[in-house]
């Protein structure tokens, strides 16, 4: 019996005790399992059976006994169920492009239905507008399946994977089946009525023939349950063919094996918004197979001596660009047929192990209550009461949404594809993928520091290791699977280290850290790097959105300025906080706006702070991502005219609307998100309602935090304003439910705001607590009277990190009043 066999057959209460117990013990040097037992000297008889089967799974589960499982504990509870108040399907309908799916924290795997099948471009070749919809595959208004992909984004802008493609069908297939050659494939209907999501577990009925589908996964192994009439014409599709984002030319190759009559083996290459990257994988059925096919879309103009074969039925290799098989069946009412597949980076010999050590045996239920496990452990690092069920559930949601990415990118030998395309062993760390960091940086790191420092240690060895292998010698901006995508503006890798390094939560070499910075911060090629460099400010005649990049890069600078610092390196010190003042350069006291100027000199003509096109600005315009010098906020507010003038220009921002001119060529810029010219659904004003602190009228932000709260977040499926964005839009919302927020990621700094909550207790990772109380909490009751301390009246609204960490107690005292003007 294997470890996770022995484990899983407690019963559902020692299920729980035995785990609650292994979370309270201490991380060993050497990890256990029976193969190891005799070079420990350890005896099996001097352990409970119970607790030697719960070290043997920990043991056996690198994701499991990496440090940040061992360590990362929640509440010690047997009863609380954290897993209940979390919809998944928020965020599903319209612009939050979030997935329903199955997944375990920061896993490899993500199980989802594919909801439609769309072309990035169309026939004209012009951009297909539809295609943004479905960047996480999905869309709750939807009412047909086309099948359950292994890999998705959750809430991004931009879109890629959707890799494996399965779908159950019953009917009569074979390769001249017209569904099998059309261009996309097979689907089913269904019904919300019929659809379950929970974290770690996903569940549909498909209307035509009443198959019921049911998925969970582990780290990197996506576990299917489908349960079929009785039937010879049982099929499960794979579909290769099938991509989120796809395009005519985007599958580069696929190749299968069907090693026996339950195994397949395989992989595919894409190239789209990562251009190379590839994905090995490994499938098991739970019962033998009875015959299958394939069908080849793309031309096979020379086949070699292939050609003596019939590839298209029971051979056991497929190969080519654009590949769809079937596997039939035979099946017997309410006896189901599972499926497992699990994904590699690195080969289909690993996926195939990484399937031995995760998934061994066909127990759907006990890996599902693992996941759920898994989940809980996580969610239960903030225990939170709310005024409302719905709030309990929008937080929690929230906080699930917070750990869908970045995800796990090595196999259990520690094995992964680097950036240089070769394979590599992680040492010292577990290696993570997707750093979706312009979004990112501002407040899903942090919050990463602040509930899974040592995961987040890891990243900041993931960045450091993709720098290495970084031909330009750069530190990540959009990565993922193995490639540099490009997206978005600035070096933010730098601010996700400079916050580590501030908050004492990464055992990197500081000088290695300040080098990687540093090299990155000198690629002249890089983006309009070269003329900041040169003259203080990216000109727009030669770099488009060159206001964003200055304002970025400035910040960036200073994160780099602060990293020296603690490495003791003042020069670089120096030479990097002059940089950081660079937004000096693109203030114009005329207009009284951050704008674009030209290579010569002079300023943009035709300039409209309103417009959010074509006036230097990505995502935003000179109202509200024109106050993006967070390191400077005094100098930039006295720059401005002052706090009093300051405070009415934040109020211009939140009252004046925008008209529909200055946002219909910008996808990412919708009604749902925005108040006034202030736009929640992105994220260069995430910090603007935080702003008047710095002014006299802190009671502003606790009035307009307390706005975007109840009005840009719900539980409904289209409770978010706009993209997730690989969740920093929810780390937004738990950090401000707790009345607190990093305005500087870099600095040890969060501004207080008005916490939405009754309570929240953060389990820290060395065992302290942090609790947030309010007193005389309501919807009405906004603005905060009073707060203290650990008991100590608190008469700034600004907190320290290094206070939080060392646990205690902070209450906020609500009122409806706003303080006496």
């Amino acid at each position: 019996m294997n470890g996770l066999q022995c484990f899983l057959t407690l019963e559902n209460d020692n299920f729980y005790h035995q785990t609650k117990i292994i979370r309270q013990i201490k991380p060993f040097s050497t990890y256990l399992c029976f193969s190891c037992f005799e070079q420990n000297h350890f005896k099996m008889k001097a352990f409970p059976l119970a607790l030697i089967c719960g070290l043997w799974l920990t043991a056996c589960n690198p994701a499991a006994n990496s440090p940040e499982s061992t360590q990362n504990v929640g509440f010690e509870s047997d009863t609380d169920d954290y897993t209940a108040y979390v919809n998944p399907m928020i965020g599903t309908k319209n612009m939050g492009h979030t997935f329903p799916g199955a997944a375990v924290p920061f896993g490899m795997v993500q199980l989802s239905p594919e909801t439609n099948k769309l072309k990035m471009f169309l026939p004209d070749g012009t951009y297909n507008a539809e295609a943004y919809r479905y960047c996480s595959g999905y869309q709750f208004n939807d009412t047909t399946i086309f099948g359950f992909s292994h890999t998705h984004f959750s809430g991004t802008g931009h879109s890629d994977l959707g890799d494996i493609l399965i779908l159950p069908v019953v009917e009569p297939i074979n390769n001249e089946n017209p569904t099998v050659k059309s261009e996309k494939g097979f689907s089913d209907a269904f019904s919300h009525d019929d659809e379950k999501a929970s974290p770690g577990f996903y569940s549909v009925r498909l209307k035509k023939n009443g198959i019921k589908a049911e998925m969970t996964a582990t780290e990197r192994v996506g576990f299917h349950r489908y349960t079929f009439p009785e039937t010879d014409q049982a099929h499960l599709i794979l579909d290769l063919m099938a991509n989120i984002y796809d395009y005519d030319g985007k599958n580069v190759w696929t190749f299968l094996r069907v090693e026996n009559d339950s195994t397949v083996t395989g992989y595919r290459q894409t190239t789209g918004w990562a251009r190379t990257r590839t994905v090995y994988f490994a499938m098991k059925f739970s019962q033998p197979i009875k015959a299958y096919g394939r069908f080849r879309a793309d031309a096979t103009p020379y086949k070699g001596f292939y050609r003596k074969f019939n590839e298209s039925e029971n051979f056991p290799e497929m190969a080519g660009r654009e590949l769809r098989a079937y596997f039939n069946f035979h099946t017997v009412q309410n006896e189901p047929l599972m499926l497992k597949v699990a994904l590699s980076p690195v080969s289909t010999e690993n996926a195939l192990n990484n399937m031995a050590v995760e998934a061994p045996n066909w127990d759907f239920d006990g890996v599902k209550k693992l996941a759920q496990h898994k989940w809980n452990i996580e969610l239960s690092k903030i225990k939170v009461e709310t005024t409302t069920l719905a709030d309990k559930t929008t937080f929690y949601t929230a906080l699930y949404h917070t750990m869908l990415s970045p995800i796990l990118y090595e196999d259990t030998d520690k094995s992964y594809r680097g950036l240089d395309q070769n394979n590599h062993r992680s040492e010292g760390f577990t290696n993570y993928t997707i750093f979706s960091l312009w979004d990112t940086y501002r407040a899903l790191h942090p919050l990463l520091n602040l509930l899974h420092p040592q995961r987040n240690n890891d990243m900041v060895h993931s960045m450091l290791a993709h720098h290495d292998q970084s031909v330009h010698k750069m530190l990540p901006i959009w990565s993922h699977y193995a490639n540099e995508n490009w997206c978005m503006i600035g070096y933010h890798a730098v601010s996700v280290m400079a916050d580590a390094v501030a908050k004492g939560t990464t055992n990197a070499d500081f000088n290695r850290i300040l080098d990687a910075c540093v090299h990155t911060a000198e690629v002249r090629y890089f983006d309009g790097l070269g003329d900041y460099i040169d003259m203080g400010f990216v000109p727009e005649d030669k770099s488009s959105n060159a206001v964003s990049k200055t304002l970025e890069y400035a910040y960036n600078d200073w994160c780099i300025a602060q990293i020296a610092k603690k490495a003791g390196r003042m020069d670089v010190y120096q030479q990097f906080m002059a940089r950081s003042e660079s937004y000096r350069k693109v203030y114009n006291a005329t207009s009284g706006y951050m704008q674009p100027r030209l290579s010569n000199g002079s300023w943009k003509k035709n300039f409209d702070p309103f417009d959010t096109h074509g006036q230097g600005f990505i995502e935003g315009n000179a109202l509200n991502y024109g106050l993006y010098v967070p390191h400077q906020l005094d100098t930039m507010i006295a720059m401005m005219g002052g706090k009093e003038s300051f405070s009415n220009h934040l109020d211009m921002i939140f009252n004046t609307p925008i008209e529909d001119k200055y946002i219909i060529k910008n996808e990412d810029i919708t009604r749902d998100g925005i108040i006034g010219n202030y736009v929640h659904g992105n994220e260069p004003g995430h910090h603007i309602p935080y702003l008047y602190n710095w002014t006299n009228d802190s009671w502003k932000t606790q009035e307009r935090v307390r706005m975007i709260l109840a009005t840009m977040y719900s539980d409904k499926e289209d409770g978010l304003c706009g993209n997730d964005d690989a969740g920093q839009m929810s780390a937004w919302y738990i950090f401000s439910a707790m009345g607190f927020y990093p305005v500087l990621p870099g600095s040890t700094d969060y501004a207080l705001g008005s916490p939405s909550v009754q309570k929240a207790t953060i389990q820290l990772e060395d065992g302290k607590q942090w609790v947030v109380k309010t007193i005389n909490q309501s919807a009405d009751n906004v603005y905060v009277e009073k707060i203290f301390l650990n008991g100590e009246p608190l008469k700034t609204p600004s907190i320290s990190h290094d206070v939080i960490k060392k646990g205690g107690e902070i209450i906020f005292y609500m009122t409806p009043q706003k303080p006496m003007l």
